[in-house]
């Protein structure tokens, strides 16, 4: 794997995740618990096209699948970990915006490369 596939992989993978988990502690004490996920998901999903769009360099389909997998694997694995197991919420965790969020998560890249791939070159 080169350094960049690394970088743009677990690099921004762990960046964006921790950017949504720690956005879940500031709103834990502002909004009700429930409405949570559905607050931080547009900023998420902000945040994420702004890296994809601007931050990654990959050409390939075979690029931005792997960023795909890697990021959809990241946020379910440590949410799993430091959400489920470690905070224990009483209401449960997996609802619908857990599954929009974790869906974005792998169909954002993909659709990032689409984008990319149809602009026109720049001369």
């Amino acid at each position: 794997m080169n350094t960049r596939l690394l970088k743009d992989s677990l690099g921004w993978g762990l960046i964006l995740w921790l950017i949504g988990y720690i956005l879940g502690f500031i709103l834990f004490f502002v909004i009700d618990p429930s409405l949570m996920g559905w607050i931080i998901m547009p900023i998420g999903t902000i945040l994420t096209l702004w890296v994809l769009l601007w931050k990654v360099k990959g050409e390939t389909l075979g690029y931005y699948f792997i960023l795909a997998v890697v990021w959809t694997v990241l946020a379910v694995g440590l949410d799993y970990l430091f959400v489920v197991k470690a905070l224990k919420p009483a209401d449960g965790y997996y609802k619908p915006d857990v599954y929009v969020y974790y869906t974005l998560t792998f169909l954002l890249p993909l659709g990032a490369f689409w984008w990319k791939k149809r602009r026109p070159a720049h001369s």
